[in-house]
């Protein structure tokens, strides 16, 4: 069985909408690591009319964004690149990040947008990401967010 560190930042988190994607499959296998944090600042933004968050691929922008880690087998990392339409909406990049309890660094893969308006970078960045944030831009789940609707 092949194993994959994912780190997720936004939806996918415990307590937030898409959560439950992870169990998806029942034949699918998910381990949650621990919490943790980017080496690289990147930024963070919620976008669309659909208040979805993003990471753009632009490091060295943005801040040391925590998140989660992780541990997905073949079925549950197939599982979510078709939530994150990979590879033609968001593409993997590996990142490092160091987890909170016990401060290792661990190489992960992070579902980043790569191609995007140089505009998107003047949005507010987030260090992290709850649906139920300060921000007041709740999720909206009804249909799926287009590369165009982004970069409007």
């Amino acid at each position: 069985m092949n194993l994959h560190k994912v780190f997720v930042y936004g939806t996918l988190k415990r307590n937030e909408p898409n959560h439950s994607w992870f169990a998806k499959n029942a034949e699918g296998y998910y381990k949650y690591i621990g919490d943790a944090k980017t080496v690289e600042k990147l930024p963070l933004i919620i976008a669309t009319k659909y208040n979805v968050p993003f990471i753009l691929k632009s490091p060295g922008n943005g801040t040391n964004i925590i998140g989660e880690v992780y541990e997905v087998d073949d079925k549950v990392f197939a599982d979510l690149d078709i939530l994150e339409e990979y590879p033609d909406f968001y593409i993997r990049e590996q990142f490092d990040v160091t987890l909170v309890n016990g401060g290792s660094s661990v190489k992960v893969w992070i579902y980043v947008i790569p191609n995007f308006n140089p505009k998107l970078l003047n949005e507010t960045c987030y260090e992290s990401y709850s649906n139920s944030g300060s921000h007041g831009k709740r999720y909206d789940p009804r249909d799926a967010s287009t590369l165009e609707e982004l970069n409007a």
